[in-house]
């Protein structure tokens, strides 16, 4: 039987782009699972050759107009609060495409962030990546906190352990544990903890964020 002999050449994601920085495996999880978290929404996601990215919205209410959260700061679309530089302000609203571009832009921002402060294998760290960024982007403190400085001195499980710290937020002027951050924070952990500890796979993740949806 013929085969095909062609050499592959291996195409590198476009410069800038949410794949380049944190990896196709990462930027695809991320793009996919971040709407879930902040809107509970469901898309289908695309990774093309040069990196480019493409989000379908599937189901789930979608928050095109500007909100106040639990902490009563202005939101929209997946938990942005900041648009072209500047907080957003309860009033204003996006258009789709406008959403998925302002995700995928403040993603790659934290990206960035968390690529600077942790040398992470692009290739073969996806769910560790994916983690740390999905961290960052929820909390801004990824490269400070317990967590990172764990995986650094080689303790990714330890890493992943101490996110369970991060599970409060300030309500009407006062830091108490919320129950959605604790069981988001058990997500990451899983996430976190998928090809670095026995018996924690790709094939039984979803079986593994199961207690915590």
């Amino acid at each position: 039987m013929a085969t095909d002999q062609t050499p592959r050449r291996r195409i590198t994601p476009k410069e800038g782009t949410l794949a380049a920085i944190v990896g196709a495996g990462a930027a695809a999880l991320l793009l996919q699972v971040v709407p879930e978290e902040e809107s509970g929404r469901t898309v289908k996601v695309d990774i093309a050759q040069d990196g480019s990215a493409t989000v379908i919205h599937l189901t789930g209410r979608q928050y095109l107009s500007a909100y106040l959260d639990i902490a009563s700061v202005a939101t929209a679309c997946d938990g942005l609060t900041r648009y072209q530089g500047k907080p957003i302000r309860v009033g204003m609203r996006f258009t789709e495409p406008q959403c998925a571009s302002m995700l995928e832009a403040e993603l790659i921002q934290h990206g960035k962030i968390v690529m600077g402060c942790t040398r992470f294998d692009k290739e073969r760290q996806p769910y560790q990546i994916f983690t740390a960024v999905s961290f960052n982007y929820n909390t801004g403190g990824w490269c400070g906190s317990t967590a990172n400085k764990r995986v650094k001195a080689g303790n990714i499980a330890g890493g992943c352990d101490a996110l369970l710290m991060w599970d409060k937020a300030r309500v009407k002027g006062v830091l108490r544990p919320v129950k959605g951050l604790t069981y988001r924070r058990n997500r990451e952990r899983q996430y976190c903890l998928t090809n670095v500890v026995p018996g924690a796979t790709p094939q039984n993740l979803a079986k593994r964020l199961g207690p915590w949806r």
